[in-house]
């Protein structure tokens, strides 16, 4: 059967469905006056998350460790891409104060790709969810990894660690891999997932952006691959192009073919699915441990 892919056609304006009004509330406003005045570093603000508000207001928030550069070029991402700065191996306790001071009660730390070092950044992972547990008993964890070249050495200290949830972003569909994440692979970043689940990690995550020119059946495959390797929480939600540089939206996703999705997905056997245009990879992470 032919697979119809999406037009090259570019997408109208924003739709209704993707404007956000601004975060507010009693917590929201106290947690944004402790991150300028501690100059903490939350990918909530960096990244202007649609979802701030409402995650802050639930006590999570999302931490970027490994420093702002990374090593790799996504067609996607807004991140920097060079030469990283050197590691600071200060960073672990900077992040577990932020989380105290905060009051965080479910964190979720990511990173940038760091080929340039010999372990791909694991020690630091591994040792900012120490600092973390160490000052922050209370506070569960979801570790939003790198696929670390699918190194298991490197993956097995994330395992050792025990964070509550592993996740790691399959992205996009087979097809536009190289195109999304160009020094990624599909089946490397699902060996990463299977490998998790098979040392014994209880929750395991991934998520998909659409609007990348993926058409509905490869997302359906997708959604089958990432169940197949026994992946229990996908997250599905709108790509948004970071910059003029960046690759293209070439359709904004309607909320009732999100919401298929979300049908089809836990018709698989996910325990979790979110699913809706302003869905990112955190969002409401602290209801995926259970």
């Amino acid at each position: 059967m032919e697979t119809k892919v999406a037009s090259n056609i570019l997408p109208e304006r924003k739709p209704k469905w993707l404007r956000v009004k601004l975060p507010t509330g009693k917590k929201y406003t106290e947690l944004r006056g402790l991150v300028d005045k501690y100059k903490l570093n939350t990918i909530c603000t960096s990244g202007s998350c649609p979802n701030m508000g409402e995650c802050w207001g639930e006590g999570t928030a999302t931490f970027m460790i490994l420093g702002n550069i990374c090593t790799r070029s996504c067609g996607f991402c807004g991140v920097k891409t060079g030469r990283p700065e050197t590691v600071d191996w200060d960073e672990p306790e900077k992040v577990a104060r932020s989380i105290k001071i905060m009051q965080i009660k479910h964190a979720v730390l990511t990173s940038v790709d760091r080929d340039d070092l010999k372990d791909m950044g694991s020690i630091m992972w591994a040792e900012t969810v120490k600092a973390v547990r160490r000052m922050n008993p209370e506070t569960t964890l979801e570790t939003l990894i790198p696929d670390f070249q699918g190194i298991e050495r490197h993956i097995d200290r994330i395992i050792d660690v025990a964070p509550e949830v592993v996740s790691h972003n399959i992205e996009t569909v087979r097809r536009l891999t190289r195109e999304v994440r160009i020094q990624a692979k599909y089946e490397r970043s699902m060996g990463v997932l299977k490998y998790l689940k098979q040392q014994g990690q209880r929750r395991t995550k991934s998520g998909i952006m659409l609007g990348l020119g993926e058409a509905r059946e490869e997302v359906i495959e997708t959604l089958h691959d990432l169940r197949e390797n026994d992946v229990d929480v996908v997250t599905i939600g709108q790509y948004l192009q970071p910059s003029k540089k960046h690759l293209p939206v070439k359709r904004f996703i309607n909320p009732d073919e999100f919401k298929e999705y979300e049908e089809i997905g836990l018709g698989l056997g996910f325990r979790h699915v979110e699913s809706s245009a302003l869905v990112r990879s955190s969002y409401k992470a602290q209801k995926h441990i259970n």
